[in-house]
């Protein structure tokens, strides 16, 4: 049986804070019912005290953390890699153009299985 796969994102034009991943975390419970694991990386943002309660305090909110220095195991780099390629010769005239253009390169990632599945396959995470 194949999974449907799904890319959930939010852009930020500041640096993001562990409260803003708390927030997004508690917009993806709203939106995804059931259980919901979650792969983040180790970043001091992502391993804060109100991410770690909110896990804690949500019983259905499962969150993995890959290994540090492990980019090899986290499908956001492919995600990553496939923006960058359609972007790479674009030249946006400023910030809104470039958010307009993140967005749209995230929405064809997000509409396409294969190039979803492609990010999964191209890290190095065992199968699942």
């Amino acid at each position: 049986m194949r999974c449907h796969l799904s890319l959930y994102f939010t852009l930020s034009r500041d640096n993001i804070r562990s409260g803003d991943v708390a927030s997004f975390l508690r917009e993806l419970l709203r939106a995804i019912p059931g259980h919901l694991i979650v792969v983040l990386d180790n970043s001091n943002t992502h391993r804060a005290r109100v991410v770690r309660e909110l896990e804690r305090d949500r019983e259905r909110l499962h969150i993995e953390y890959l290994p540090a220095y492990a980019p090899e195991l986290n499908p956001d780099e492919g995600v990553w890699s496939q923006m960058k390629c359609r972007l790479a010769n674009g030249r946006p005239d400023d910030v809104d153009e470039l958010e307009a253009d993140l967005l749209c390169a995230l929405g064809d990632i997000a509409a396409s299985q294969s190039k979803l599945r492609a990010c999964i396959h191209g890290s190095q995470l065992p199968p699942f």
